[in-house]
């Protein structure tokens, strides 16, 4: 009977979604010298009971090996995490400025996100169609370049002691007469597109994570901080924003770097003559992300591609576009970067070799953030505590 009168019973009203609230705070029991902790509704634990610490102990190798195991078969979703959690630290000061002007956040993150993703899809959407004209012109002159470069003395030299071109010639009818070397060819661009829809689906993810962690960028941190003992949160609070807030002006800082980098490399290519500026410029700006190294690697492989146009191209390429490095260094990136982190010449080359080994450009990008928070930790833990031993 009590179900069919709810059955034929008015509906109820509408309920409050059901959120994950913050747990209560534990109070320490008696005078708080006994190590035993005691909730709200009276439980009480100890931390040094034996069956207890073997238990913890068995969990946390446990713990360690899964941790491991779902680590080693999720190597791109945590790539993807990463790079959204480093971009919502990039977009961060930019919310936060405009919070201060009374917008709110969910309206800030909305302009911040759409006005990054408007600027990326018009770079590509203005960029794309000259890139193809220009890979066109590559690919079609091409063939001249190789024909010049075999009739050039220098091959001839080396083709006369060596024989390079009879080899070169058996390699290819060994190609081009073995199927399996064909279904390759037929394999990669098979993979070339399989590689380029994980691009996009990639892009998509982070860009969504990206939205949900800029968005929840402060309940994450309140419940990191909780994490750390009561008596220490203030501490951890503290070390915690300056080490975001570093980071979120590094990412802005190296984004105007590389902006400013590459728009002075097209100025000086299109004025020296050097061939495909456009593309080469794109190229510079992905580059010149990279501290340290990625600028001058840009330029070295640009006065490259400049000596196709003639060696005094490349010479000019050259001399302005490694002044500006040096002007850069010493008075814009100092300017830029004023707010940023600030890690030893040293260090940060090792920490951007060293994170380009493990994770690629992705690893470069974040590895000077990364040792400067490593850093900052080390002296405000650390070398702060063997100062008062």
């Amino acid at each position: 009977m009590s179900m069919v009168r709810r059955l034929v019973g008015p509906l109820p009203g509408p309920q409050p979604r059901l959120r994950f609230e913050m747990p209560p705070v534990l109070e320490l029991a008696g005078d708080g010298t006994d190590g035993d902790l005691v909730s709200d509704r009276g439980l009480r634990t100890s931390a040094q009971h034996p069956l207890y610490t073997g238990f913890m102990g068995t969990v946390g190798v446990g713990a360690a090996l899964g941790v491991y195991w779902i680590g080693s078969n999720t190597t791109q979703l945590l790539l993807w995490i990463v790079t959204a959690l480093f971009i919502a630290l990039g977009l961060d000061p930019v919310v936060r400025w405009l919070e201060r002007k009374n917008l709110p956040r969910a309206a800030g993150v909305l302009v911040s996100v759409s006005a990054l993703t408007l600027a990326v899809v018009g770079f590509f959407a203005t960029l794309i169609p000259t890139i193809v004209q220009q890979v066109t012109q590559i690919v079609g002159q091409a063939p001249r370049w190789v024909q010049d470069f075999i009739d050039s003395d220098f091959f001839r030299s080396v083709d006369s002691q060596f024989g390079v071109r009879d080899r070169i010639q058996q390699e290819l009818e060994k190609f081009v007469n073995d199927p399996e070397a064909m279904g390759g060819i037929f394999g990669g661009v098979v993979g070339f597109g399989t590689t380029v829809a994980n691009g996009l689906f990639g892009a998509l993810i982070v860009l969504v994570l990206s939205l949900y962690f800029l968005t929840a960028l402060p309940a994450m941190k309140i419940w990191g901080y909780r994490l750390a003992p009561r008596s220490r949160r203030d501490r951890v609070e503290a070390l915690a924003e300056e080490i975001t807030g570093s980071v979120g002006n590094y990412v802005i800082g190296q984004a105007l770097v590389a902006v400013l980098n590459a728009t002075f490399a097209f100025i000086v290519m299109s004025s020296v003559g050097v061939p495909f500026a456009v593309l080469l410029a794109f190229l510079v700006a992905l580059l010149a992300f990279i501290p340290l190294v990625g600028g001058l690697i840009a330029g070295v492989l640009v006065t490259v591609i400049a000596l196709t146009a003639g060696w005094q191209t490349a010479v000019s390429y050259a001399a302005f576009y490694f002044a500006y490095l040096q002007f850069e260094a010493y008075f814009i990136s100092p300017r830029i970067m004023q707010k940023a982190v600030a890690v030893p010449g040293a260090v940060a080359v090792i920490s951007v070799i060293a994170g380009g080994s493990l994770l690629g450009v992705l690893g470069a990008l974040i590895a000077i953030p990364t040792a400067a928070a490593i850093m900052l930790l080390l002296k405000e833990l650390f070398i702060a505590r063997q100062d008062v031993h």
